[in-house]
């Protein structure tokens, strides 16, 4: 890959987890009783036949990693479990309350923050609570994030016996000298531990989450990581390129500056390293920034063209809802997106008032569900059409025309009514995306809002 092409496009973009993205939602937010009917729509259309998708925020941390970019509250208060999750079933009751039949749940998320700071009979108290008034798909998929450190052989137990059948732990990076700089040391032996006990306990798939462009990296501290990864052969991995987002509030990206990060090529370099290990153990490379073994769903979903993507990242399962509970959490109805209060003192203020917490949102208007189906098409299966009428781009030549560049340098192929990525152009999907993003085009910012797209 030329070097000069990695110059060239490594700006600043936005990673396309939703469209519009969060920066260009509806200035004026969205009515709660707007939001309410998107959510009543989309449940009735949806909940009978392909079943919901629920993500639980957990956001509470023992200790502040300095790499992460998520909402959490950091706290070693272990109190603080059963009063939040007293409010987040408070939540889920509330949207209950509003459809006419029970909830069928297909796919389940714990995030955080740290799912793992809570108990194992508060997890349980959880589950208990979700499915007290819900049913389980015939085919549910419920997966939850756990650090290494903190993760107990009867929390995993416990959550087995809850219907989950996959965990995905926070490794990031082995060297010393890195987990110091993002506040994240954890000792292979923790990995290998829950590696473990989670395939003795039966879950079918495991996944360790790492992540390139840290502070200090370096290609021999990749090189080992990915070799200590290779002894303990996670069914899917996710390498993420590291986020650099220090303006954003709250984050606590600190105890380092730029001048530690790799740069550009050399950042890239990492990845096409991270590429090339990973094709040798047998990973096949899925969507962006993720590797599954063949016997993996995700493989599965990539090959049956079902893959999806969503505010969690990469699912082998589509749904047209999903709902989001607990602080800062973001609800997807297809028709509109819903963002919950981001501190856990007013989340859990607005839900004891009988409220459903949101404080801003979006709703969609037809051409942006056309482009947000595009970008999807584009981010899971690297080719999209237009062709059908429901396809249809308003002056889709003015955002050809905006690719003409990359299609000399080979990284599109435009056709008559479609478009397609080649494989090594992978790396630039999210600046592909960005031609397409008519709000993006239309208003770009004067400062700078999103990471590095490459």
């Amino acid at each position: 890959m030329k070097q000069s092409l990695i110059q060239k496009y490594n700006i600043p973009g936005p990673r396309y987890t939703s469209y519009p993205t969060v920066p260009y939602w509806n200035k004026e937010g969205i009515n709660k009783q707007d939001w309410i009917d998107s959510f009543q729509k989309s449940f009735m259309e949806s909940n009978s036949s392909e079943g919901i998708s629920i993500y639980i925020h957990l956001p509470f941390c023992e200790s502040l990693c300095t790499f992460c970019a998520c909402h959490k509250h950091i706290t070693k208060r272990h109190e603080v479990e059963e009063e939040y999750i007293e409010t987040v079933l408070k939540e889920w009751k509330l949207y209950v309350a509003l459809v006419n039949e029970k909830p069928i749940i297909k796919e389940l998320h714990l995030g955080g923050g740290t799912p793992t700071f809570f108990s194992k009979e508060s997890l349980k108290y959880l589950m208990n609570g979700i499915f007290s008034i819900a049913e389980k798909h015939p085919n549910h998929e419920f997966s939850f994030e756990g650090h290494p450190n903190n993760t107990t052989k009867e929390q995993l137990q416990t959550l087995f016996d809850c219907g989950f059948s996959r965990v995905s732990f926070g490794v990031q990076d082995y060297n010393e000298k890195v987990q110091k700089a993002i506040h994240r040391v954890q000792p292979f032996e923790a990995v290998e531990q829950v590696t473990k006990w989670s395939r003795e306990i039966g879950y079918t798939s495991v996944s360790h989450d790492l992540i390139f462009g840290l502070p200090f990296q370096t290609k021999e501290a990749v090189i080992h990581t990915i070799n200590k990864t290779k002894e303990l052969q996670p069914d899917r991995i996710s390498f993420y390129s590291y986020a650099h987002v220090p303006w954003v509030k709250g984050v606590g990206q600190r105890g380092f500056n730029e001048n530690d990060l790799p740069k550009n090529d050399e950042k890239r370099e990492l990845y096409e390293i991270g590429k090339e290990l990973f094709a040798e153990l047998g990973y096949e490379e899925i969507g962006m920034d993720h590797f599954a073994l063949k016997k993996d769903s995700l493989y599965k979903a990539t090959i049956n063209k079902t893959l999806h993507r969503n505010f969690m990242g990469y699912t082998a399962n589509k749904t047209q809802l999903m709902i989001g509970l607990g602080m800062s959490a973001i609800s997807d109805s297809w028709y509109a997106f819903a963002q919950n209060v981001k501190t856990v003192k007013e989340y859990q203020k607005i839900v004891n008032q009988g409220e459903i917490p949101i404080f801003r949102g979006h709703l969609l208007t037809e051409e942006d569900r056309v482009i947000r189906k595009h970008i999807l098409n584009m981010m899971c299966h690297f080719s999209t059409s237009w062709e059908a009428d429901n396809m249809k781009i308003k002056n889709v030549e003015n955002h050809l025309k905006l690719l003409e560049e990359m299609e000399k340098d080979g990284l599109v192929n435009i056709h008559e009514n479609s478009l397609s990525i080649p494989e090594k152009a992978r790396p630039y999907v999210r600046n592909i995306c960005m031609a397409f993003d008519f709000h993006l085009l239309e208003n770009k910012p004067k400062t700078q809002l999103f990471s590095m797209t490459i």
